[in-house]
């Protein structure tokens, strides 16, 4: 499975970004072999249904859960159809402090 979670930057050292569509950076977790990526999100500034784009793209790439701070109601009808488990975190955090969370799940 993989979790992504959204991040203002391209490091786990970056803030965790708490908009789900307009994020920045996703920090993509793979639990089967422990490879982590970051992908630019390139609909952060789109004029709009920037939550859907990013929810399709989430089942795209297989994502199985994700973690934000927001979803709108759009995305999260999207996420819930495909079965991608929604984690909204308010707290302020580091994308390390995040994924050294899951890691222990």
């Amino acid at each position: 499975m993989k979790t992504v979670i959204t991040a203002a930057g391209n490091n786990v050292s970056a803030a965790f970004d708490k908009r789900f569509g307009r994020a920045a950076w996703f920090c993509v977790y793979d639990h089967a072999n422990g490879a982590l990526a970051f992908e630019k999100n390139d609909f952060a500034d789109a004029q709009g249904g920037a939550g859907t784009k990013v929810s399709e793209l989430m089942v795209e790439w297989g994502v199985g859960k994700v973690i934000s701070g927001d979803f709108g109601p759009k995305a999260k009808d999207l996420l819930d159809r495909f079965k991608v488990q929604m984690v909204v975190v308010e707290e302020d955090a580091t994308v390390e402090t995040l994924l050294e969370r899951i890691k222990k799940q």
